[in-house]
């Protein structure tokens, strides 16, 4: 094969970088090579660079979805540990993160007392939506009242419900911490219902469905949320005992044990255990 005169791999590159090929630009000499030395004739050549280009695109586009969604932390399904919320429907949890609930404009909610995982599950979704090419934002349901507020104030409430309108997943993180004034309960309100039958919508709460009115401020109002938001809905308990402090409570078990060696621990039938073993 004779080689290629050096003013047409100018023009190549020049043309590529006109057309916003930056993939194609970086790997097409490589695979050249490796095409000419497998035999592959042009077509070959042409599909293997441009599968490269379209890898690395979705690459930055889900960087990008993940950037936007605005993750607290990026905590997977498969890093959750379901051995120590055997309450979790876990295979419930999975089916939902094919994101058929997305496409079918469902919601869910996750419900149970604080550090029992709820807000993991729901990054965990989250991601997994993400890579499956969904617009996602996650956002403390406190943090959205008081930018709903903030956008009333500014007069530009419209186009900031707007943006919100033209995501596919809206997670709502800890509704029930922190009570909502009058207007600021209709404003997260009037978001759910613009999302109703749109835009699906996770919520983690630690308030049985009884006690949101110390939320969202009236029995109406309260209603009207739960009417829109259960309509389609899978409800995930995650339990009452947190992880988190059972976790900690573990981790204090070894030292109990030591100062009760050393005749400075706790009565006998207050021991910890660790891992299950009676502590000795």
């Amino acid at each position: 094969m004779k080689p290629r005169p050096v003013t047409n791999i100018v023009l190549l590159k020049h043309h590529l970088q006109a057309l916003k090929l930056p993939t194609i630009l970086a790997e097409c000499d490589k695979v050249a090579r490796q095409c000419r030395g497998e035999g592959v004739d042009h077509l070959g050549f042409l599909l293997q660079v441009c599968e490269l280009e379209l890898i690395e695109r979705e690459r930055k586009a889900a960087e990008r979805r993940l950037k936007g969604a605005r993750l607290p932390a990026m905590k997977t399904i498969a890093g959750f540990d379901f051995g120590a919320q055997p309450k979790i429907d876990q295979s419930l949890v999975m089916n939902l993160m094919n994101c058929e609930y997305i496409d079918n404009k469902e919601n869910i909610l996750l419900i149970g007392t604080a550090g029992t995982g709820k807000t993991h599950l729901a990054t965990g979704l989250a991601i997994a939506a993400c890579a499956r090419g969904k617009r996602v934002r996650f956002v403390r349901v406190t943090e959205l009242v008081t930018q709903l507020l903030e956008a009333r104030e500014q007069r530009e409430l419209t186009r900031f419900k707007n943006q919100l309108s033209k995501l596919d997943l809206l997670i709502l993180d800890e509704l029930g911490y922190v009570p909502a004034s009058k207007v600021g309960a209709e404003l997260l309100f009037d978001v759910i219902s613009t999302a109703y039958e749109r835009t699906s919508v996770i919520v983690t709460t630690n308030l049985p469905f009884e006690q949101w009115t110390e939320v969202l401020d009236n029995e109406r109002l309260t209603g009207a949320v739960l009417d829109r938001l259960t309509h389609r809905c899978h409800i995930i308990e995650t339990g009452g005992e947190s992880y988190r402090l059972r976790d900690a409570r573990q981790r204090r078990a070894i030292p109990e044990r030591v100062r009760s060696a050393l005749g400075t621990g706790a009565p006998a039938e207050q021991k910890s255990t660790v891992e299950g073993q009676p502590a000795r």
